[in-house]
């Protein structure tokens, strides 16, 4: 667990250096903060339920948005952060080459959410669309609500919003 607690002090300086440098922003930068930290423990739990190394779970919900974080953009955020995120996270020293590669794929494919991938980047993809729900917003798109009712097994009353209504 020491190992996710300095991943996410390293992301915090991240966001805090990146808070700087991009002014214009779909998410208010506090709710960076908020869903990095909660994503990663609803994905360690998950990956504990499903058998996934837990670690590496966290460590992928710490991450998922790093695109977001250093362009300010939702659009194409996940494909953004790919190369940006294993640069990132080979400078920490705490993964191998081959959980950086785990982690920044999962990175680049957590908003396909209508399709299915490694157990990692499916934990990726639940932890962020409960975690969106659970605060309280509306989704930017239908797959988003479809997976967290198949997560939920029932449906939910949440709308989808245009991406313009989830900074305010």
């Amino acid at each position: 667990m020491k190992k996710i607690l300095r991943l996410q002090s390293a992301m915090l300086k991240e966001i805090d250096k990146y808070e700087k440098l991009v002014t214009e922003r779909s998410h208010f930068i506090d709710w960076e903060r908020v869903h990095m930290v909660s994503c990663a423990t609803i994905g360690y739990d998950m990956a504990l339920e499903r058998g996934v190394d837990p670690i590496l779970a966290a460590a992928a919900c710490t991450c998922h948005d790093y695109g977001r974080i250093i362009t300010g953009k939702q659009t194409g955020h996940a494909e953004a952060g790919y190369e940006p995120v294993k640069v990132f996270l080979k400078g920490t020293g705490l993964f191998t080459d081959e959980e950086v590669e785990t982690i920044a794929t999962a990175v680049r494919n957590h908003s396909k959410k209508g399709e299915i991938g490694t157990p990692i980047e499916e934990i990726v993809k639940d932890a962020d669309v409960l975690d969106f729900y659970r605060y309280g917003y509306e989704f930017a798109r239908s797959t988003q609500k479809e997976r967290l009712e198949k997560l939920l097994g029932h449906p939910v009353e949440t709308g989808v919003a245009s991406p313009d209504r989830l900074h305010k």
